[in-house]
């Protein structure tokens, strides 16, 4: 096919921008599915041989003629030549109760279509697709009357036709890692912005020009608001969104295996979930629990020991070069079950020995706080990092200067928890040598968290972090968790899909660029992640670092962090997630007891969410209320700041905690405060940016201020640059 004329590409672009397109005219025969309240409807037709859909809203275009099918290795492909063989229509209405979440109940309901289509060689299709209020979730299942048994994938081929030059916010496309800040530019500008110049990451793989990540989030000229992802990726590898050269298309693009097959599969079997977002606001955004809902229900039976936690840890001063990770400087290289430990020099920097960690949970537990993790507590840091050794880590031998039982005594005395931190350097064969040892060890001292990573390049050589084998490996380390009543917080794994409903046990991930990136974290950054990563689940972005200059947090360190104090308050109510840290130094909180009284009252679980304004990039404003029945479930001596705050007269109190954060730009906002319970008057203690707060000239500036409140009240309220606000509200 000749190539585009840059001349009339332009051209093109410039009508589709210039027009807001109708529904585009299916065949007479299209099969047609419509959401529960009508608003959407999705059309389904194999045109000429080919599985093609649309999708209107309201008889506007969201989604024009748009392809599916595959490409397979090694025989005929799955493009063409189908016939319409089938089709069944069914709806389903439930309310189910998520085991943690951002309410007590969701709703899952939705209008289905089950199409089957049948190539004369026999190959047989199905594609099952779910048609909600607020969007469609679509996916290929293999039945097992089929020629197709065992096959290879070489490329998915389903398509997004995008109907207009929608502003995005993106990502690179990347094989191994979302940890980068998002772009935001038109659909036609991603080709020319998307170049291989990002920063340095311990792993990552560019894959080319048109390639991004989901969840992909996006802006219409007439205000709605669109977002591409994907749910319940298990056994499959995860995809990226590749922008076809010259259109406005989207075409799936698959993660390939250490070999270049991007699947395999056994029938029966079925794919992922495609998953496009249609939304009237930002608000609805924030609101929608389509990813979730496409998910199974909950696979573990007693989930009693599954709990909600707000920790610290050992981290931060290892993050900002304070300490180190590693014990001595003896040994150029490591062969654990022959290197010496016990005569070597310890270096002196080591964070995880006993006095710090004591120190650590000393202020934890006079603080409310539910557990505390420690990194660099076993051996095996001396020559870790890009090593990409096989055998690393045991998990299971502490350093010399880590008294594992005393200190896990210790905190067990003062009503806390010690998290494990198992960092397998991207070596799965490794952790799945040691795995059910380290888990019966957890087992043995009564840890119940671990944080997992996978920093550096897979072990299996050549694999990729969100390759199909790799997707297995995570799965099954969850799985292997569960068993042991562990619940998981992976760090550089891939990207949640809402799978912690199936298995709550994963109460936390990374998979985004956190505050570990310090100054490299942009203004606006946390206003866009919950658009983005945060729809496939909550996210362990460690908040709450009031001191924003490296040089003071660690001697001899650069950089400055760009965010205010209140901006960081107020990510414990607008970032949801379940496992939520306070990841400073105590030495830097006791610096402002005052400010960090929010973090100890905030609650970590709520049964309702209210998302009270947002737009992508630029500000969020969230409220929420609290589940009083999972409040202390996570403790072990029955104390908790936040309980206290609700029942400390002896009878329980409505309680609120509502939280901004803004981007680039400064910007006021008034809050009503007509969710609260009308008649009643409430305390409220509001955190807020000073009228001199700034990121970058005067970060630590917040004032607060208590006063009576009521439904009636409009709290006005600046935001500064990369700035925030929290409130508490307490009936009285």
């Amino acid at each position: 096919m000749n190539q585009l004329s840059p001349f009339f590409l332009a051209a093109l672009l410039l009508l589709v921008c210039a027009c807001s397109p109708k529904a585009v005219k299916m065949p007479a025969d299209s099969l047609a599915l419509r959401s529960p309240d009508t608003r959407l409807e999705l059309k389904f037709a194999v045109v000429n041989g080919v599985p093609t859909y649309t999708l209107d809203r309201d008889g506007k275009a969201i989604l024009l003629p748009s392809r599916l099918g595959f490409e397979l290795i090694d025989r005929e492909n799955l493009t063409e030549g189908f016939s319409l063989v089938g089709s069944a229509f069914d709806s389903f209405d439930e309310t189910w109760e998520p085991v943690w979440g951002e309410e007590a109940q969701i709703r899952n309901h939705y209008n289905e279509l089950l199409v089957n289509l049948k190539k004369e060689s026999g190959e047989a299709m199905d594609i099952r697709f779910r048609l909600y209020d607020d969007g469609l979730g679509f996916r290929y299942e293999f039945p097992m009357e089929n020629k197709l048994t065992y096959f290879k994938i070489r490329e998915e081929l389903t398509e997004f036709a995008m109907a207009g030059d929608h502003t995005a916010w993106w990502i690179s496309g990347d094989y191994d890692t979302q940890e980068y800040s998002y772009t935001k530019s038109r659909l036609s500008e991603i080709r020319g912005l998307n170049t291989d110049t990002r920063p340095y990451n311990a792993s990552q793989h560019y894959i080319s020009p048109g390639a991004v990540q989901t969840a992909l989030q996006l802006k219409t000229a007439d205000g709605l608001y669109l977002n591409l992802h994907e749910a319940a990726v298990l056994d499959y590898p995860a995809t990226h969104l590749e922008l076809q050269e010259g259109t406005l298309t989207f075409r799936t693009s698959l993660t390939p295996d250490a070999q270049g097959v991007k699947g395999r599969l056994q029938a029966p079997c079925k794919t992922p979930w495609r998953t496009v977002m249609v939304c009237e606001s930002a608000t609805d955004v924030l609101a929608s629990r389509l990813i979730l809902n496409l998910n199974d229900p909950c696979a573990i039976e007693d989930v009693s020991w599954i709990h909600p936690t707000k920790y610290m840890g050992v981290w931060w001063e290892m993050i900002s070069g304070k300490s180190h990770w590693s014990y001595t400087s003896d040994f150029p290289s490591v062969q654990l079950g022959v290197t010496d430990y016990a005569h070597a020099k310890p270096h002196g920097h080591h964070g995880a020995n006993n006095d710090n960690v004591r120190r650590y949970l000393d202020f934890a537990a006079a603080n409310g706080f539910d557990a505390l993790l420690i990194e660099g507590w076993n051996i095996g840091w001396e020559d870790w990092y890009g090593c990409q050794k096989d055998f690393v880590f045991d998990f299971l031998t502490p350093y010399p200067d880590f008294d594992l039982p005393g200190l896990n005594a210790y905190a067990h005395s003062k009503g806390m928890r010690l998290i494990m931190h198992h960092e397998t350097s991207s070596s799965t064969v490794n952790y799945e040598r040691w795995m059910e040892q380290a888990y019966s060890l957890m087992n043995q001292y009564g840890y119940d968290a671990v944080k997992s990573g996978y920093v550096g390049d897979i072990i299996p050589y050549g694999e990729y972090h969100y390759s199909q084998p790799i997707i297995n490996h995570y799965h099954y380390a969850v799985v292997e968790a569960a068993r042991h009543h562990i619940m998981v917080n992976a760090h550089e794994a891939v990207r949640p899909t809402g799978l912690c409903r199936t298995w709550p046990n994963m109460i936390g991930n990374e998979s985004a660029m956190g505050n570990e990136f310090r100054a490299n974290v942009p203004p606006g950054h946390t206003a866009t992640l919950p658009f983005t990563r945060l729809q496939g689940g909550p996210m362990d972005f460690t908040p709450g670092i009031f001191e924003q200059d490296m040089a003071i947090t660690a001697p001899g360190q650069t950089g400055k962090m760009r965010h205010t104090i209140c901006n960081q308050l107020g990510l414990y109510v607008t970032f949801y997630s379940p496992l939520q840290m306070a990841a400073d130094l105590p030495e830097n909180y006791a610096r402002f007891m005052d400010a960090f009284q929010f973090i100890k009252d905030v609650a970590v679980d709520w049964d309702k969410s209210l998302y009270l304004a947002a737009e992508p990039g630029e500000y969020i404003v969230t409220a929420r209320h609290p589940k009083y029945a999972t409040l202390n479930s996570g403790r072990l001596s029955g104390h908790s700041s936040v309980y206290d705050f609700v029942y400390k007269d002896g009878r329980p109190h409505d309680v609120w905690y509502v939280g901004g954060v803004t981007g680039e730009e400064a910007r006021e906002f008034d809050v009503k405060l007509d969710f609260l319970q009308p008649g009643v008057q409430y305390e409220a203690m509001i955190y807020a940016d000073a009228p001199d707060a700034d990121y970058e000239t005067n970060p630590q500036a917040y004032t607060i201020t208590k006063r009576t409140v009521d439904s009636s009240t409009v709290l006005n309220l600046r935001m500064a640059r990369s700035g925030g606000f929290a409130i508490s509200l307490r009936s009285l």
